[in-house]
């Protein structure tokens, strides 16, 4: 059997990469591709993101802490993996202080109270906000996120 070498894997050491701040939510970004974006977040009790779909599928690992999407009514504790189909609408709401890691496919679309669209966030997106909120703390813009 022949083996051929493909690309390098690509790797990122979450140590390298900088948390920055949106208010009550730390966030840190640690791939972006094309169709798929990979955030780490630490949201405070009582944080709650707009309702909002995602045109992809979404993973989620609790590392710490308590939150729900608020039309579920179930909690999603540490150590709680999920995955939520594409077009699922939802709010997601922090009971505790939580670290959680998303791995998000697509976009994400946010609705105000009226059901009208607000707002669409994607990988690009949040990697420029990222690095903005690095820019303003004067944190050194990492390497290694885009793949």
């Amino acid at each position: 059997m022949t083996e051929t070498s493909g690309p390098l894997v690509g790797h990122v050491h979450s140590d390298d990469l900088p948390w920055v701040h949106i208010g009550p939510v730390g966030l840190q970004v640690l791939r972006v591709s094309a169709d798929t974006w990979v955030v780490r977040n630490r949201f405070e009790a009582g944080f709650q993101l707009p309702t909002h779909k995602h045109t992809g599928g979404v993973h989620g690992y609790t590392f710490s802490g308590r939150w729900r999407y608020k039309e579920y009514g179930i909690d999603y504790v540490t150590g709680t993996f999920i995955h939520e189909p594409p077009g699922s609408i939802h709010t997601l709401t922090i009971e505790e202080d939580s670290d959680i890691l998303f791995i998000i496919e697509g976009a994400f679309i946010e609705y105000d109270a009226d059901g009208n669209i607000s707002g669409v966030v994607d990988g690009e997106s949040t990697l420029n906000s990222y690095y903005a909120l690095c820019d303003d703390a004067g944190i050194p813009r990492p390497q290694g996120i885009l793949s």
